[in-house]
């Protein structure tokens, strides 16, 4: 794997204390875990919480991890998502090291063992339908009811099962269960499906096979094909851990994986449903399964979250057994806490305001040296162009200013970052309108770099962009994609999700000067538009036109109106 052992540093958790025993008992020399995701859509955020433990524990562990891709329903999977998800994995920092399988990989095996269930009198070929099947199964309170087809004679399941390999039969008319116990208390154990008949073309076995088996058979089986040794699961698979452990116990499989199951991400402010999420996409709610909006991987990584940001953001919320809702805010901390650290500096104007400095040459120009970044001295210094005009943002500018405010207004010298100490002289208005068109300032040219020789200090100090050196962009502004922390909490009421998305969850506004170093960065580089955010090059962008998405805000905008709503 690629990234650097640091188990040192580590949070235990329960997971991590039964391999620490596992280890010390001699159960197993080192430890084998998979993430299994099934290629039939991209992955999100919850899918991060499952790809940074199980990659991250083997990595701590010096074992390995296996990517394995659950492609057992040819009917919704794609070589796009099998393409998409790798991507996601790999930027995620992580190096599946040659661990690449598939559950199609073992079908042959999956079909041996199947042979091997009915043989011994564990498995039967049903002739219910799917319809029929739920009603024999019964419920909670009420045990089900044998299939009629449940005595079948080993020989005959054996000559059905064959015929419905080779595609004697149409959809639906049969399949495969295992024989169990139709009163188990666990629904799952009463007889559940193992094979179907599905007559698809599969993305990597073609048309060789026309019955394909259930996750939840395959699961377990490719797992000890495998030789992974603890298969980490949602909650939801709580349930299906007995099915999971006896089709292990029935068959003469290589090696005895184990589940555990640890809580689901749940993120407020979006979904992580993929039904939810399909649904999006579909009804033009979003801009696609990439829009920074969603919380898809690579939404995250087009917004300009970072892989490293990420990472941390799972190591924060930990691993544990019961449901919780994370708050979004986390996650914003997370990307503010390593972006701080890496992004570079460049000052840009989202709401400008011209600025004409009337006692500065009209033909003069200069650089400016700026810093890179303040955390990181050795990302160096770059040159910032500075005219006689300039921008600055509009709030940064009162003409009758309230208590406490600092910023630009009559008669007030601040300071311009990285270059002149300014006082405003004089307000240009529309005559018919009255509004302000621009300001005029003099300048001082003893504070070259933002100090007095004189020693007198100023209380405001305004990012700005020349205007005549600056570039044009266009910023989209986004902020959470729901108004609800959690917005599937009144579907039992009949509510729909949907109702609850943030009407401003995107701003986009044109034509924003920034200064010309920031033509530099292509799509993808992070930068941090001083005193306004965290923001990153969108694929968009091209030569002629510059995109910007915004990240995060320096600050937590939702604090306060959570702490009101919480009130």
């Amino acid at each position: 794997m690629s990234m650097t052992k640091a188990k040192e540093t580590t949070v235990s958790n329960f997971i991590r204390t039964i391999i620490d025993e596992d280890l010390a008992k001699g159960k197993h020399e080192t430890i084998v875990t998979r993430f299994p995701p099934e290629p039939n859509g991209y992955l999100h955020i919850g899918h991060a919480k499952s790809i940074c433990l199980n990659f991250g524990l083997a990595l701590d562990y010096g074992g390995h991890c296996n990517l394995r891709f659950d492609d057992t329903n040819p009917l919704k999977e794609e070589e796009e998502y099998v393409a998409s998800i790798k991507e996601d994995v790999s930027w995620l920092g992580y190096d599946w090291d040659g661990h690449l399988n598939y559950a199609s990989d073992y079908f042959q095996d999956l079909y041996t063992y199947a042979l091997r269930l009915i043989e011994d009198g564990k498995a039967y070929v049903c002739s219910l339908s799917q319809e029929e099947i739920r009603e024999y199964r019964g419920t909670l309170k009420v045990p089900g009811r044998e299939s009629p087809y449940r005595k079948r004679s080993v020989r005959e399941n054996l000559e059905l099962f064959e015929q419905m390999r080779c595609g004697a039969f149409p959809e639906g008319s049969y399949v495969l269960r295992a024989r169990i116990d139709m009163a188990h208390p666990n629904l799952n154990m009463r007889d559940p499906v193992i094979y179907r008949i599905l007559k698809a073309y599969h993305h990597r076995t073609g048309d060789t096979w026309c019955i394909y088996p259930t996750y939840d058979y395959a699961h377990g089986l490719s797992d000890a094909l495998e030789g992974v040794t603890h298969s980490l699961c949602s909650l939801e698979f709580e349930d299906h851990r007995p099915l999971y452990d006896w089709f292990l116990d029935q068959l003469p499989v290589p090696s005895r994986p184990r589940q555990y199951e640890f809580a689901r991400l749940n993120l407020g402010y979006t979904v992580l449903s993929k039904r939810k999420l399909i649904q999006l996409v579909q009804k033009g709610c979003v801009r696609g399964w990439d829009d920074p909006r969603m919380p898809t991987i690579c939404g995250l990584r087009r917004r300009g979250f970072s892989a490293a940001s990420i990472r941390n953001f799972c190591e924060l919320i930990g691993v544990g057994k019961s449901y919780s809702l994370v708050d979004m805010s986390m996650l914003e901390h997370a990307a503010r806490e390593d972006l701080n650290k890496t992004a570079s500096r460049v000052m840009g104007v989202l709401d400008p305001l011209k600025v004409v400095l009337i006692n500065y040459p009209e033909d003069q120009e200069e650089e400016l040296e700026a810093v890179n970044n303040p955390e990181d001295l050795a990302m160096g210094v770059r040159r910032v162009p500075f005219s006689r005009e300039i921008y600055i943002e509009q709030d940064d500018f009162r003409e009758d200013p309230p208590r406490k405010y600092f910023r630009l207004a009559p008669g007030r010298e601040v300071r311009l970052r990285y270059g002149y100490y300014i006082t405003c002289v004089d307000v240009i208005k529309d005559e018919q309108t009255g509004e302000i068109l621009e300001v005029h300032c003099t300048f001082d040219p003893e504070t070259r770099g933002g100090d007095s020789p004189d020693g007198r200090k100023v209380k405001g100090t305004l990012h700005w962009v020349s205007a005549r050196h600056c570039i044009r962009a266009e910023v989209r502004l986004y902020d959470r994609l729901f108004v609800r922390p959690d917005p599937t909490a009144d579907e039992k009421e009949g509510s729909d999700f949907m109702e609850h998305l943030n009407p401003d969850s995107l701003r986009t506004i044109e034509s924003c000067p920034v200064e010309p170093s920031i033509r530099e960065m292509g799509p993808g580089t992070r930068c941090q538009l001083e005193r306004k955010g965290y923001f990153c090059v969108d694929p968009d962008t091209t030569p002629g036109r510059l995109v910007l998405n915004r990240t995060v805000p320096l600050r937590d905008s939702w604090a306060k109106i959570e702490q009101k709503m919480k009130g």
